[in-house]
């Protein structure tokens, strides 16, 4: 009879553990990737700036394309913790004179994308 109780508490307990949630007690850290976007660098991005001031603001651009000659595209991906991640695109226009002639971000950075921590 002792053996058959501790034969069901040992399977009781194995079954429990498939049901655990180690997965969120474990601490995940913040991952940034691309380019660091933060709210007061992009509002400093005029129109008629040229591609150096640009680049000074917000770094380089993480892609350039080849035939798109004259748009820059800045992308920041943020997963906090467990959370999905959280992506940001701005796209820097610039005419033929390599000044900046449009400004387009995505979606606006939360307040949580914009800190660094």
């Amino acid at each position: 009879m002792k053996m058959k109780s501790l034969l069901a508490v040992m399977l009781l307990a194995l079954g429990v553990t498939g049901c655990s949630t180690v997965k969120k007690v474990v601490y995940r850290i913040d991952v940034p990737q691309g380019n660091y976007l933060e709210q007061d660098k992009i509002d400093q991005v005029k129109v008629g700036m040229n591609k150096e001031q640009v680049q000074y603001l917000l770094g380089t651009p993480v892609l350039r394309d080849t035939f798109a000659q004259n748009r820059w595209d800045y992308v920041f991906i943020k997963r906090e913790g467990y959370n999905d991640p959280i992506q940001h695109t701005l796209l820097v226009y610039f005419n033929e004179k390599g000044l900046v002639s449009d400004i387009k971000l995505d979606k606006p950075l939360s307040d949580n994308t914009a800190k660094s921590e």
